[in-house]
């Protein structure tokens, strides 16, 4: 089951990726949504190719997913990004609903399970950090609403910033006790 989920996984990456391409660019790598389902095509890809020793790359891009899709469903449609927009339709579809539902599922119903939890939170940090910064110095705009430091106090950018990393730990611990 878990290389047909695999597969399905791949195959739904690469049509949200042409989505994302073609709307954006370069700037694909800018979005925690775009990093993650990366990670998760490759890991996807090292699964049918190493089988189980894929496993802390797939323990990882499916943290990743979890924050993507929690993230969305949560904070990003309730701040106006719109349900159907961005769950249902384009881009979205693949890389916020389909490919985290199935690459998760798989993940933890199929396939063999090992990574640190440190390793999600830590990349998570660095993307975050890294957004931080290019928005402080006016090098990029966003891509989410919490980046944005010119645009909310410091106190908002700190409080923003704590919550995602301690949401990342949450679920890269939960992670590790439901795949057991």
């Amino acid at each position: 089951m878990a290389t047909l989920a695999n597969i399905a996984v791949i195959i739904f990456e690469i049509l949200g990726l042409r989505i994302s391409i073609a709307s954006r660019g370069w700037k694909i790598f800018a979005f925690y949504t775009q990093v993650s389902n990366l990670i998760t095509l490759a890991s996807s890809v090292a699964f049918l190719v190493a089988g189980p020793a894929a496993a802390p790359l797939r323990y990882l891009s499916s943290c990743m997913l979890t924050m993507t899709f929690l993230v969305t469903l949560f904070v990003l449609v309730p701040m106006g990004g719109g349900f159907n927009q961005l769950m249902l339709s384009g881009n979205g579809l693949y890389h916020h609903t389909l490919c985290p539902l199935v690459s998760v599922a798989s993940y933890v119903l199929w396939e063999a399970h090992s990574g640190s939890w440190l390793v999600p939170v830590a990349v998570t940090t660095v993307y975050g950090l890294t957004m931080l910064y290019l928005n402080y110095r006016r090098i990029f705009d966003g891509p989410y609403p919490f980046f944005r430091v010119h645009n909310q106090s410091v106190t908002a950018s700190v409080v923003w910033t704590l919550v995602l990393i301690v949401a990342i730990a949450a679920i890269s611990l939960g992670m590790s006790r439901i795949a057991r």
